[in-house]
């Protein structure tokens, strides 16, 4: 398989990633364990937008690698950094998400990575630029949702 197939199979593994965060209640999760002030509306919005991302990454495999990697590495970065070391944090609390993260997105988004290496499309330019960009795509919405609340971003102010 190409990047662009492994891409598309990343697609997939999220929209299953999706389906046992939303089954096993990851709103309560994540308001409990992480303190993230989320609500279903918002797993919707950000969990669509990030089909879309996927769906835009394999369409730019062999155009733009750099970001097309940007969603491999915003999936291993989820994996890890909101499933499994949570996890571990709390000591073997489960996460909704933990399974498809470890089963799915960790070697879905080694793969990635490894055929981009292969195909010769992945140097240490790109490799760092998708950590960057997939973090930062990462970041977006949970800081956008830590600040919603503050005054100046609220809209029901005169």
């Amino acid at each position: 398989m190409d990047l662009e197939h492994w891409l598309w199979l990343a697609v997939a593994a999220y929209g299953l990633h999706v389906l046992e965060e939303f089954a096993l209640n990851w709103r309560d999760w994540a308001s409990a364990v992480i303190g993230l002030p989320v609500e279903w509306a918002d797993f919707y919005v950000v969990n669509g937008l990030v089909i879309v991302l996927g769906i835009v990454a394999a369409n730019l495999a062999m155009a733009a690698p750099a970001v097309a990697l940007a969603f491999p590495a915003l999936m291993m970065i989820n994996g890890i950094f909101f499933h499994i070391l949570p996890f571990i944090r709390t000591r073997g609390r489960y996460s909704p998400g933990l399974g498809t993260a470890v089963v799915l997105f960790l070697p879905i988004g080694f793969a990635c990575y490894t055929e981009a290496s292969a195909a010769g499309q992945l140097d240490a330019g790109v490799m760092v630029g998708s950590i960057l960009i997939g973090a930062a795509l990462m970041a977006m919405p949970i800081v956008l949702l830590k600040i919603r609340d503050r005054p100046y971003f609220r809209q029901d102010r005169p």
